[in-house]
C-alpha cells in the first residue's frame, strides 16, 4: 500500500470503531482508561528509551529550547499522563446525558441528548503527552481518534500508542478506536485532511504556521486557535501586591505556552505606584520589557514598544506594557490586538470587573487571577484536548462535553402533523 491508501484505511477503521464505541458502557470505558494508566507506568522504561531517540535527533537538528522541553519525557511525566487517564475515568460520562426536556402543546415530549462527534483527527507537534490526553478524552466521550504527531516525536508516539492499543485489544471495546498515523511525511497530513467521509473534526495543536496550514488544506471542520496574545489589565483600584504576584506568574511560570501573558495594560492612575515594583520583579525573573512612551517615562531602562509588539505572541520572557486612560481604552486595545484567547483584570471595583467580563469577547476572561488558569485541567475538565478561539461549536478549553454534540429525542403517543 502507499501512504494515501494507508491513511484512508486507518480513517475507515476508526469510523467503523466509532460506531461501536458510541454504544460502549461507561464502566467499560473507565476500566480501559484505568488499565491504560497502569500499563503506561509499567512500560515507562520502554517509552523513555524511545523518547531518548527523539530527543537526541531533535537536539542534532537544532530544535528550539521550548520545543525540546515539550518533547522530553521523564518518569514523572509518564506518571502525570497516567494520572490524567485516571482523572478522565473519574469524570462524568457526557454520552447519553439529557441536557433539556420540554413538552409541546400537542403532547410531544422533546429533549436533547449528548452524543459523540464520531472520529476526531488530532494533528500536533512535539508533545507526546497529547497522544495520551487526546486518546483519553476521545475514548471517554465515545469518539474514535486518529492521531498524527510531529516527526520529532515519532518514536515516543509510536511507543505510547502501542501501549494504549494493547489495552483496547484486551478490553471489550473496538480495537481501532485509537489510531496513530505512522508516517512523518507531510503527504500524510494532506491525505488525512481530505477524508471528510470518515473524519468528523480536526483539532490541530501547535504553532500558528501549523494551524494555518491545516485550515488552508482541510475539507473537514477545524477547531483552532492561531495564537494566544493574552492580556492583563491592572485597574486603578487594583491591590498592588496581588497584581504584581499575578503578573509575575502569568508571564514567567511557563512563558512558552499559549496562556502566558504577552501584554500588560496598566491604568494611568496606578502606573507610578505599580510599574516600578512589577518591573523589578519581572526583570529579576529575566523578563525583557518593551513599553509605550508613557511607560518609558516611568521605567527609564526598558525597550521601546513598536506597533508590532501589540500583535506579538512572544512565547518567551518578553513583555509589552502599555499605560491606558481607563477601562474603555483597555477593552478597546484587547478588541483590536487580542486573539480571543485569555484576558484578566486585576481590580477591587466590582462594576469594572463585571464590565470586563461582559465586554471582553475572549474565550476565557478572569478577575483577579492569572491567565495561566486557562487550561482544561485547571478548570476541572480533566485532560484538555485543545483550546478553541472559534465559537462553533466550542469556545475556550475543550474537555469531554466539547467532544460531543446534541441530537433531538422525541417521545410521542401517536401524534401526526396537520
Amino acid at each position: 500500500m502507499n501512504i494515501k491508501e494507508d491513511i484512508k484505511k486507518i480513517a475507515r477503521q476508526a469510523a467503523e470503531a466509532s460506531r461501536g464505541l458510541s454504544r460502549a458502557a461507561t464502566g467499560d470505558k473507565n476500566r480501559a482508561l484505568l488499565e491504560m494508566a497502569d500499563e503506561l507506568v509499567k512500560k515507562t522504561k520502554l517509552i523513555l528509551e524511545e523518547n531518548a531517540k527523539d530527543v537526541a535527533r531533535a537536539r542534532k537538528a537544532g530544535i528550539s529550547g521550548a520545543m525540546l522541553e515539550r518533547l522530553t519525557l521523564k518518569p514523572s511525566t509518564i506518571e502525570q499522563m497516567a494520572q490524567g487517564l485516571r482523572e478522565v475515568a473519574a469524570l462524568p460520562d457526557p454520552v447519553g446525558k439529557i441536557t433539556s426536556m420540554w413538552r409541546r402543546p400537542n403532547g410531544l415530549l422533546v429533549g436533547r441528548m449528548r452524543i459523540p462527534l464520531g472520529v476526531i483527527g488530532i494533528i500536533y507537534e512535539s508533545r507526546p503527552n497529547v497522544t495520551v490526553d487526546a486518546s483519553a478524552l476521545c475514548l471517554k466521550s465515545g469518539n474514535a481518534v486518529v492521531l498524527r504527531g510531529g516527526s520529532e516525536a515519532i518514536q515516543s508516539n509510536l511507543a505510547i500508542a502501542s501501549v494504549l492499543q494493547g489495552v483496547l485489544k484486551k478490553a471489550s471495546l473496538p480495537a481501532d478506536a485509537v489510531q496513530l498515523i505512522p508516517y512523518t511525511d507531510r503527504e500524510a497530513v494532506s491525505e488525512m485532511l481530505k477524508l471528510e467521509e470518515y473524519i468528523d473534526l480536526i483539532i490541530p495543536r501547535g504553532g500558528e504556521d501549523l494551524i494555518r496550514a491545516v485550515v488552508a488544506q482541510s475539507r473537514i471542520p477545524v477547531i483552532k486557535h492561531y495564537k494566544g496574545v493574552c492580556h492583563i489589565f491592572v485597574d486603578a483600584s487594583a491591590d498592588v501586591e496581588m497584581a504584581v504576584k499575578i503578573c509575575l506568574n502569568a508571564k514567567t511560570q511557563r512563558p512558552g505556552v499559549c496562556n502566558a501573558m504577552e501584554t500588560l495594560l496598566v491604568h494611568k492612575d496606578i502606573a507610578r505606584k505599580f510599574l516600578p515594583i512589577a518591573a523589578d520583579k519581572l526583570k529579576k525573573a529575566g523578563v525583557v520589557i518593551r513599553g509605550c512612551e508613557k511607560t518609558k517615562a516611568i521605567l527609564k531602562k526598558i525597550e521601546k514598544a513598536e506597533e508590532r509588539d501589540w500583535h506579538e505572541e512572544y512565547l518567551d520572557l518578553i513583555l509589552a506594557v502599555k499605560i491606558v486612560e481607563d477601562i474603555d481604552e483597555a477593552v478597546a486595545h484587547i478588541q483590536k490586538y487580542g486573539s480571543l484567547h485569555t484576558e484578566s483584570i486585576i481590580t477591587s471595583d466590582y462594576a469594572n470587573a463585571q464590565r470586563f467580563l461582559t465586554e471582553v469577547n475572549s474565550s476565557t476572561v478572569l478577575v483577579n487571577a492569572s491567565t495561566r488558569f486557562s487550561d482544561g485541567f485547571e478548570l476541572g475538565l480533566g485532560a484538555e484536548i485543545g483550546i478553541s478561539t472559534t465559537k462553533l461549536h466550542a469556545f475556550g478549553p475543550m474537555g469531554l462535553e466539547e467532544l460531543t454534540t446534541t441530537k433531538f429525542i422525541i417521545y410521542g403517543n401517536g401524534q401526526v402533523r396537520t
